[in-house]
């Protein structure tokens, strides 16, 4: 009778241990294997670091050509000692693995379409991966990647890079690995020198990937180029362009020529395209940055400030660190995923970045000749394609996906009859994008680094060619400087605002804008520059320039700086912590003046007095601001949707500027009339309208005690995996909005706020919210949030190797050689 029991308890011990090692599925996601999961030994327990974790270590690795000391900071910022520069840039890859691993190698998984093989058979997940195949995103780091090889100081750093990473992914056993992978269930692979190029193409992505064309082309149907232009100025009337209104350019060293065949074949075709993106960056990815001369400061010194706005995300896409080798003393942040400082300072100059917003993408209508795609038609005869690329695209918990990909003289064929329904027979569309081309990104960073004076921040920048940048300088020489710098393609006016015919020659680039007249200023005479990604040039610079150009805060930004003298450091912080709303200081006259307050009853009254009352303030307690947001934005409704709904498919709103110039202009524009009414609309009836719609939710809003704006808006910075929702740090008590110089919305914003006096002895200051660790089991995971929210920052420690005994530095690291 004995065996009975044994037998159960063995068959249920052998479903236990079954069951335990199994990933299951659980509305709609997975369950990683629970009994490793769980594990005390090896399982998410061994994340939880102590809150007296000691960092410090003596280490030793094969390839190390000297001694590497890392000094810790009660910050947790890396400060890097190295006798050689391959040893500095060794220790920088090891470092960023040591402490944000799973988001480098995910980003680089996202970067490359192999996003299913991690997170699974869904479609949304495989149209990611298929679309970013189709797009040359891989294709376009192996082009970058034969470049960064090519170039013996860019191949030694990367090899050197990721020989760092290698060393601690080769040094991690289960109980140690990132808590993502333990939830996801996988391995970190080997590091390469691809994964660093694909990293920086998904920057490219991020920044430069973004375009109106299939959307423009969608409209066609509805709005002709001339309303296009109404829709989507070139140049807004409020303009404070980078380079100075009035600044006389060059005649252009390019003058690219119009086909013969635009205006029927191009203009005049009303086709649309149906086609939407699967995925689009955040059209908001922007920045802020400026510098004052020495005769506006306090200090007579120049000040440098920057603050780029990305997805907040945990972890944070930036890294501060201090690399310091003898050809090199530099602090900033960087990318955890590629060597060198991106945006900080050296013991002579400043160096930021903001997006240029510039169109550098393009796509082509082709035709097949069969189902082969082998061939298609192009300048009077069926050409062969330049090549064929089968993607193989693993997808986890189903079959391999094979997705054959042909590229054309334009490039990539993105959408055709297999990834569109849109699209039948041979008609495909292919892309150019100026990020498939040969590059060495990397390179400007390792010289900018290094530079020491205007010369040498030139010579760094000159060859960069993705994405379009807005680099500003600053020196202790007294000297400030920008160049909006990237390889930029010279358009015909209106070239590349729609999809173009692919079947012949003459809708091919002509070439590229030469460097030396890309928009740059030097030491102007009013002492600041800025740049907030508006359109760097007025009407006059002598090129077709389209983008995604964000106006206002430029504007802001220039007037509150024309306006100061004797700036400090302070008053910068300030003013990157600003939540004044420009815009609605120039839209809420229009709305008041156009409302009738006899057709609002007492309860909507409470809340136009709440507009009439606002001063403007767009800070987290404000009423105001939700009240202005919600009656702009169903005003924009009002105005548009009409015409909108015969457009079918990716319907482009215009931006809020075109709407508020074009009634400042002219209070019967044409689109305030409803085109599906009898009667003909006015402005009184759209604005009185789109305050009554808006009213109902603002009611609701305010009985739920969710009016004020940060309650409102709900600030949320997320795990970079949305999904796992306790990573994340909901509830944020901030203001701001896109086009207030504190530009956060719901999980997007200021990304790292820095300033740089480069006074004799420098003083710089920074914050990012995040934190230095990817770890959610650390105390260094978020800590620098609650400072970020409040408008702190932190004193930049530029450690000298004498400070080894300084009370700051908590840990030290030793590298050296076996």
């Amino acid at each position: 009778m004995r065996i009975l029991p044994f037998v159960v308890s063995t068959v249920i011990t052998a479903g236990l241990i079954f069951a335990m090692d199994k990933s299951w599925p659980l509305g709609g996601k997975r369950l990683p294997p629970l009994g490793k999961f769980l594990s005390p030994q090896q399982g998410f327990w061994q994340n939880a670091e102590a809150s007296d974790q000691d960092f410090a270590a003596d280490l030793k690795f094969s390839g190390l050509k000297g001694k590497v000391e890392v000094y810790l900071d009660e910050r947790l910022v890396p400060h890097i000692f190295a006798e050689n520069d391959e040893d500095l840039y060794f220790t920088q890859g090891y470092i960023h693995a040591r402490f944000r691993l799973w988001q480098m190698e995910f980003q680089t998984m996202v970067a490359s379409g192999r996003v299913s093989e991690i997170l699974g058979n869904d479609p949304k997940y495989i149209n990611f991966d298929r679309e970013t195949r189709r797009m040359g995103m891989v294709y376009g780091a192996e082009n970058a990647l034969k470049q960064i090889e090519a170039n013996p100081i860019t191949k030694s750093g990367c090899d050197a890079y990721t020989a760092g990473v290698n060393a601690y992914i080769h040094s991690l056993t289960c109980a140690n690995l990132p808590v993502e992978y333990k939830l996801l269930d996988y391995k970190p692979e080997e590091w390469s020198n691809l994964k660093i190029a694909l990293f920086l193409k998904q920057m490219s992505r991020t920044l430069a990937g973004f375009d109106n064309d299939l959307a423009n082309t969608n409209l066609k149907p509805v709005f002709d180029f001339r309303d296009l232009m109404v829709l989507n100025p070139q140049v807004n009337d409020s303009l404070e362009p980078i380079v100075p209104k009035g600044t006389i350019f060059d005649p252009p060293g390019i003058v690219p020529v119009k086909p013969p065949s635009a205006d029927s074949l191009y203009f005049g075709k009303k086709d649309s395209l149906n086609i939407a993106e699967v995925t689009k960056p955040d059209p908001d990815n922007g920045s802020n940055n400026w510098a004052v001369a020495g005769k506006k400061t306090k200090s007579g010194a120049p000040i440098l400030c920057n603050d780029p706005h990305l997805e907040l995300t945990f972890p944070s896409i930036w890294y501060e660190m201090q690399l310091t080798s003898p050809t090199v003393n530099v602090y900033g942040t960087s990318f955890p995923g590629s060597p060198n400082v991106i945006i900080g300072f050296n013991d002579s100059v400043a160096f930021g970045f903001t997006n240029a917003q510039r169109d550098v993408k393009d796509y082509y209508e082709i035709k097949f000749k069969d189902d082969s795609r082998q061939e298609y038609w192009f300048n009077g005869q069926w050409k062969k394609i330049d090549f064929c690329r089968e993607e193989k695209i693993k997808v986890r918990g189903g079959k391999t996906i094979l997705d054959t990909v042909a590229y054309t003289v334009y490039g990539p064929v993105i959408y055709d009859k297999s990834f569109s329904t849109a699209l039948s027979g041979g008609k495909a569309i292919a892309c150019r994008w100026v990020a498939q081309d040969p590059s060495n990104e990397g390179l400007m960073w390792f010289y900018l680094d290094r530079a020491n004076n205007y010369n040498d921040y030139f010579s760094a920048i000159k060859d960069f060619s993705c994405p379009g940048q807005n680099m500003l300088f600053a020196a202790k020489s007294g000297d400030i400087a920008i160049w909006q710098q990237a390889k930029f393609p010279a358009r015909w006016y209106g070239q590349g605002l729609y999809v173009m015919p692919g079947e012949d020659s003459s809708y091919m680039w002509q070439g590229f804008i030469p460097q030396k007249e890309n928009p740059h200023v030097i030491n102007p005479e009013r002492g600041f520059i800025v740049s907030a990604n508006q359109r760097p040039v007025d009407s006059t610079y002598p090129y077709f320039i389209p983008g995604n150009y964000i106006a206002t805060r430029g504007i802001t930004l220039t007037k509150r700086l024309s306006a100061m003298e004797q700036i400090t450091p302070q008053d910068m912080m300030k003013l990157q912590y600003d939540y004044y709303n420009r815009f609605a200081s120039e839209a809420r006259p229009v709305l008041l003046k156009y409302i009738r307050e006899n057709d609002i009853n007492a309860e909507g009254k409470k809340y136009l007095d709440l507009i009439k009352n606002w001063d403007l303030q767009a800070d987290a307690n404000s009423k105001g601001q939700t009240v202005f947001t919600a009656w702009w934005d169903s005003l924009r409704t009002e105005v548009w949707k009409d015409e909108l709904e015969k457009v079918s498919k990716n319907k482009l709103r215009p931006e809020s500027r075109t709407l508020l110039e074009a009634l400042l202009k002219d209070s019967s524009f044409k689109y305030v009339d409803n085109i599906n009414t009898p009667r003909t609309e006015t402005l009184y009836d759209d604005v009185t309208s789109a305050f009554l719609k808006a009213l109902p939710q603002l009611e609701k809003d305010d009985k739920a005690g969710t009016l004020e704006w940060a309650i409102h808006k709900e600030p949320t910075i997320f795990h970079i995996l949305k999904t796992i929702t306790p990573f994340a740090k909901t509830g944020l008590k901030v203001g701001g909005d896109g086009e207030i110089i504190n530009a956060v919305t719901k999980s997007h914003g200021p990304s790292w706020r820095m300033i740089v006096d480069l006074s004799p002895l420098t003083t710089a200051y920074a914050v990012y919210p995040g934190g230095q660790s990817g770890n959610p089991g650390s105390r260094y995971y978020d800590n620098f949030v609650d400072a970020w929210v409040k408008g702190k920052y932190f004193t930049l420690w530029v450690m000298r190797k004498s400070d080894v005994s300084d009370k700051r530095v908590l840990w030290t690291l030793k590298l050296s050689g076996k």
